[in-house]
């Protein structure tokens, strides 16, 4: 615990470490085939609130829709209109706080399409200077494109994309914008969007 009563990583009764904490978080899209995931590197003292910048950033998505995060059984959210009674505000708490020593939680993006994704901290450290934003070091496949039904929408849309054959082959095609690779990733281009996550 911190001098302020703030769980942590390094749990009760153990002395906090100089430095500013980073979290080594492993983002992964649920019930998406190939698998989309990526790994991240993120200031532990920014707000659950820009977690959610940094992770549509860090997946590919275009932050069209609402989101919310459960950790450790409590509901993290946008307190938008009819949001849920317990919900807390995410604007309000620090990753690191609300994180404290749970390895799990999960993020729901969107939700008609209702992206589910499971995300483990990997690793928590203290390092002198911080990071001044999030830094993604890994990762592999695309983003699903928005609104294109969830996972079992998205399921249909490659089976459609692979075969030239199908009645919906060309209607799909030009909604895709003429071409879309499900395991594309670029590593450098995630970087240059969480570099401009403020």
């Amino acid at each position: 615990m911190t001098s302020s009563g703030t769980a942590t990583p390094y749990g009760a009764g153990v002395p906090t470490p100089p430095g500013k904490g980073v979290f080594q978080l492993r983002i992964t899209l649920v019930d998406v085939e190939p698998t989309v995931w990526r790994r991240i590197l993120m200031p532990a003292a920014v707000r659950v609130a820009k977690l959610h910048d940094i992770f549509q950033a860090a997946m590919g998505w275009t932050n069209s829709h609402l989101h919310s995060f459960e950790i450790g059984g409590a509901g993290y959210g946008m307190h938008f209109e009819d949001f849920p009674e317990d919900e807390i505000d995410e604007k309000q708490v620090t990753v690191l706080r609300a994180v404290g020593e749970h390895r799990r939680f999960s993020y729901e993006y969107d939700f008609g399409d209702s992206w589910e994704h499971e995300v483990v901290v990997e690793d928590f450290v203290r390092i002198p200077l911080g990071l001044k934003h999030a830094v993604c070091v890994d990762g592999q496949n695309a983003c699903p494109p928005e609104d294109c039904g969830g996972a079992g929408g998205y399921a249909e849309l490659l089976e459609v994309l692979a075969n030239p054959e199908h009645e919906e082959h060309a209607h799909f095609m030009s909604w895709v914008g003429g071409t879309f690779d499900a395991t594309f990733f670029d590593l450098a281009g995630v970087n240059v969007a969480l570099q401009h996550v403020r």
